[in-house]
């Protein structure tokens, strides 16, 4: 009996052969016209060779993005074409990164072999239970939007009936704590702390927590000032984009932040404009330096380490729940409590939709509401 074909978009074994002081790997891959082809690929080492094969093959299968999806299709192949899409459809490279670690992770070493209409609403609940169990609510959740998106591929090619992830169970995430915003007090005493933190100072961290307080930027906006987006005259920042980490390469300024609504010139208080006006002068940086570098460099500040660094000062100053995110709550509600509009908070900090700024970022269990003042009226 016949050995059945590979099915389209996929490889048969990987082998390594020596060749010369150089090694080459060797597969058959089926491509989208049926055939079955010799596809290989050299390198200096055994997994040089074999990663140079792989790259080649994952670039055949986006090469072929005009290729019929039919219900024999492995999801492996949908999910490539659905990952490849990403960029056109103009995603950020943080997010095309984040599903491709799903992908990577959860979805393909599970689901990548199973064929489009083999894809039931029971497996995908299994599958994305499974990921809840082992990984935690968020990376289900995320998962499951990856899934989706390769299932909704799949049917506008007409190789699913329906999108099985919209039948699966909800992913229940635990209740989140109401928005916590520092008082006054509390953010002078926080900052008076760090003085005295020898952590914080030697990581940098006492102006950079001052400008956060100040604006109620991200993290990532904050790395990404250079000095050529403030202008120390007028008192203003110019936010324009944001930094992150992307895999293989290191860290980049995506010249874009979270949303449009996130590019915004902001007015300094007038204390941050002196602190930035000392520190420019103290370091003399350059225009198109940093605002906020890495410690002892002026290259890029890592926004994971610096929460990290912002952790460990919290603790040491004696709090348990301020996170780089509290100065954005502590912002906004300031500004609430001193009768700027909603829409005004929602362009400080960036957001696209003012509904976001009211249910997130403004503090809640508030004891001074202002109701007792009020209803004094009702003593008749």
């Amino acid at each position: 009996m016949a050995r059945p074909p590979l099915p389209l978009g996929t490889h048969g074994e990987i082998r390594v052969y020596p060749d010369g002081k150089s090694f080459r790997a060797r597969t058959l891959y089926r491509d989208y016209d049926g055939k079955t082809r010799s596809v290989e690929r050299a390198g200096k080492t055994k997994g040089a060779a074999k990663n140079n094969l792989l790259t080649e093959l994952r670039a055949r299968i986006h090469a072929n993005t005009s290729a019929v999806i039919n219900p024999d299709t492995t999801l492996a192949v949908i999910a490539e074409l659905w990952h490849a899409s990403l960029i056109g459809l103009g995603r950020s490279p943080s997010t095309i990164q984040m599903y491709r670690e799903r992908l990577d992770k959860q979805v393909l070493p599970a689901l990548g072999n199973i064929r489009a209409r083999e894809l039931t609403v029971s497996l995908a609940d299994r599958h994305l239970t499974a990921i809840k169990a082992a990984h935690g609510p968020a990376i289900a959740k995320l998962s499951k939007t990856v899934l989706s998106g390769i299932c909704g591929l799949a049917c506008r090619h007409d190789a699913m009936a329906s999108n099985p992830c919209r039948d699966t169970s909800r992913i229940p995430t635990k209740p989140k704590n109401p928005p916590r915003a520092l008082t006054v007090a509390e953010v002078q005493q926080f900052r008076a702390a760090l003085t005295y933190d020898e952590t914080a100072i030697s990581r940098d961290l006492v102006d950079l927590i001052g400008f956060l307080a100040a604006t109620g930027i991200r993290i990532g906006e904050a790395c990404a000032l250079r000095w050529h987006h403030i202008d120390l005259h007028a008192g203003t920042a110019e936010i324009t984009g944001t930094v992150f980490r992307l895999t293989g390469t290191g860290l980049i300024t995506k010249p874009s932040t979270k949303s449009h609504a996130g590019n915004r010139i902001l007015e300094l208080p007038h204390w941050c404009t002196q602190m930035l006006q000392t520190r420019y002068t103290a370091t003399g940086a350059d225009t198109h330096d940093p605002v906020f570098p890495a410690p002892l460099s002026r290259q890029l500040r890592d926004p994971s380490n610096t929460r990290r660094g912002i952790r460990d000062a919290v603790r040491n100053a004696g709090f348990t729940d301020i996170t780089s995110h509290t100065f954005r709550r502590t912002v906004a509600t300031l500004m609430d409590q001193n009768g700027a509009t909603p829409r005004a908070a929602a362009d400080q900090l960036g957001h696209a939709q003012v509904q976001m700024t009211l249910n997130k970022y403004y503090g809640r269990k508030q004891r001074v509401t202002g109701a007792a003042q009020i209803l004094e009226i009702l003593n008749a």
